[in-house]
């Protein structure tokens, strides 16, 4: 049996809460959008298939309220309201697109291991 080292397992829950927060069904799709170049709300739902206007609005303010966008209002008629990747959100871009590259070379590999358990497990 394995020692459990504290920060081990504080930096585990930490790292399992962020993906958590990331891992809704919008989130990686909207720091996407705005990873290179400011974007309206608008743009942002045209952008995103499916999305609703209440999911977008849920997932712009929890993106910003964990510092990954940046909120920039506008003083127009009517107002004009851009978001863009903020410099945290975009060194957290550079771990996700490992992630991204991690699954372009096991993407494979992964699926016909769920398939292989599916039909073990009769599935």
């Amino acid at each position: 049996m394995s020692v459990r080292h504290p920060e081990v397992t504080t930096t585990c829950d930490e790292v399992r809460d962020l993906l958590e927060r990331l891992g809704d069904r919008w989130s990686i799709y909207v720091l996407y959008e705005v990873a290179d170049a400011p974007r309206r709300f608008r743009g942002l739902q045209r952008a995103i298939p499916g999305i609703s206007q209440r999911m977008l609005t849920l997932t712009l303010r929890r993106l910003e309220e964990q510092g990954l966008i940046t909120r920039t209002v506008y003083a127009t008629i009517p107002p004009q309201v851009e978001y863009e990747m903020s410099d945290l959100g975009r060194s957290l871009g550079t771990a996700v697109l490992g992630l991204v590259t991690w699954l372009r070379e096991n993407g494979e590999p992964l699926e016909r291991a769920r398939e292989r358990f599916a039909r073990a497990h009769g599935g």
